[in-house]
């Protein structure tokens, strides 16, 4: 008599068990479980009380009968009782009528009965990377999980609060084309940013999962500088493995063969280690990286400080795919922006979770220009771009040139014309492009009237040619220009009619580590 297939099952599953016990790499029944639940986390076999199971009443189930489970096929009530009503009614049965089969009614159930999964699915590209709207339950959960864990003191209560730079940098990792991320908060990320961040990794890998897609492991690595912390970024992450996400702490304070075997007993979800340690690792053949989605590098400076810059460099180009990195540098050092541009490819944003100007303006360079007169600022525009197109020989630039009114703009366009350049203008006559042996140039001209329909942002160098009379909108214009590149610079034309803001705007120069023009200092101290 033939087996059926759970006796088929359940006999090599007993010849698996049997293995293990007696092989040389047999793990304790911790570790065996936890493989165990991943694998069945993997195929789609997890049983219903592992993970994220839990659901609320909602005021179409108030007494969670359906375990947070939607109908397939949302029918009306009144219909359907309806329909039962003809079929129990003894007078219009027909003994002789055959039960309809239930194809057709799946075949019109169809659309309406399309999950969320499927609708997910269709929505993606080709390469399965998918587009979320919001982020899902489970991250709330990941958030509530690390609060509950870390003490108070420790600045447990705040996770919530950073809620909207939570979701801008979800925004960041989970859309389709996942863009790099620059935070210029502090040295390193704070609890809260790294709770919201991990918590973000959890849902796309959760989300990944539920629609059948393959997930690497690791799917995060986050680098340390240090042992310290790699044990404090270790405590965040800890609290996850209830919900069935794992993580492993690798440093120097470890022997490397307990490492090594702890890397070969289980496959994390996530990686913490040092820059060194990690490129042991990665000689020995114990981890492969070529796969990781997503690439933390967590306080650029003090890597930097202890000249590991080099091993950052080897660890981004181990991983053969095109990772989300997110950065997390010291706002005050210029020298960190070289690195980081060599450690980002392509599209970045840049974040704050704070609101200073110092933070929301870094590696952004600023130049304040003297011009005695009026007259003579389309000379000192000129000048000015000039230098931009020198300085940015070989690239296309993209400037903005900000004036005080309409009127203004349109005599600078027309007026506007260097030697040895070539300017096509459009047929607005506030945007012109400039060709020159040196490189390529667009220009936009814009009127302080016109700036809030002005995308500032995505200019990279801004060119102020009548100076506000408030600093505030100065400030403006300079913590939202250059925000999708590593660094931008912003060029203001100052004259004497400027005098009155000349103290203010010396200490923003002076805040920012800018240096501070010496006819500033006269015209502050007279």
């Amino acid at each position: 008599m033939a087996k059926g297939d759970d006796a088929l099952a359940r006999k090599r599953n007993k010849v698996r068990r049997k293995r293990l016990r007696s092989s040389e790499n047999a793990v304790s029944e911790r570790v065996a479980a936890i493989i165990a639940s991943k694998r069945r986390r993997k195929s789609g076999k997890r049983r219903s009380c592992e993970g994220m199971c839990f659901s609320l009443p909602t005021p179409e189930d108030p007494f969670n009968d359906c375990h947070g489970k939607k109908r397939k096929i949302d029918e009306p009530v009144e219909e359907t009782a309806n329909a039962a009503a003809k079929d129990d009614d003894p007078e219009k049965k027909d003994t002789n009528t055959k039960k309809q089969p239930p194809a057709k009614v799946k075949s019109k159930a169809v659309p309406m009965a399309k999950s969320k999964a499927i609708r997910e699915v269709e929505m993606g590209r080709e390469d399965g990377r998918v587009e979320y709207d919001r982020p899902s339950k489970f991250l709330v959960v990941c958030l509530n999980a690390i609060r509950d864990a870390v003490a108070p003191e420790d600045g447990a209560s705040r996770i919530h609060g950073a809620g909207d730079w939570g979701v801008e940098l979800w925004r960041c990792c989970s859309a389709a084309a996942p863009c790099d991320v620059l935070d210029t908060s502090g040295a390193c990320a704070t609890l809260e940013q790294t709770a919201w961040l991990v918590s973000t990794a959890c849902d796309i890998v959760a989300r990944k999962e539920r629609l059948g897609m393959f997930v690497s492991c690791p799917f995060l690595l986050y680098l340390v500088p240090s042992q310290e912390k790699a044990v404090q970024v270790r405590s965040i992450f800890k609290p996850l493995k209830s919900l069935g996400i794992h993580s492993v702490s690798l440093h120097p304070g470890t022997s490397i063969e307990h490492q090594m075997l702890g890397l070969k007993s289980c496959e994390p979800e996530f990686l913490i280690s040092t820059p060194e340690r990690l490129l042991e690792l990665i000689s020995l053949k114990a981890v492969d990286i070529s796969n990781v989605s997503m690439l933390v590098v967590d306080g650029l400076k003090s890597f930097m400080d202890l000249n590991v810059s080099d091993k950052l460099y080897s660890i981004r180009d181990a991983i053969s795919s095109n990772p989300q990195v997110t950065i997390f540098s010291d706002p005050y050092d210029k020298d960190v922006a070289t690195i980081a541009r060599n450690l980002v490819h392509g599209r970045i944003t840049r974040l704050c979770i704070g609101d200073s100007v110092t933070s929301q303006s870094a590696f952004i360079a600023q130049y304040v220009h003297f011009c005695p007169s009026e007259e003579q600022k389309t000379s000192k525009v000129k000048e000015i771009l000039e230098q931009i197109l020198k300085s940015h020989a070989k690239k296309i630039s993209r400037v903005l040139l900000v004036t005080a009114s309409n009127h203004k703009a349109q005599h600078l366009s027309s007026s506007l014309k260097l030697e040895n350049c070539t300017v096509t203008d459009d047929s607005h006559g506030n945007s012109f492009t400039i060709c020159s042996s040196v490189g390529l140039m667009n220009v936009l001209v814009k009127d302080g009237e016109n700036m809030a329909m002005t995308d500032v942002e995505e200019f990279e160098t801004v060119l102020v040619v009548d100076f506000p009379p408030s600093v505030d909108e100065y400030v403006e214009i300079l913590t939202g220009a250059a925000r999708h590149a590593v660094a931008g610079e912003v060029h203001s034309i100052f004259s004497n009619a400027d005098a009155p803001i000349a103290k203010s705007l010396g200490e923003i120069l002076a805040n920012c580590g800018q240096v501070v023009p010496e006819f500033l200092k006269k015209l502050e101290s007279s």
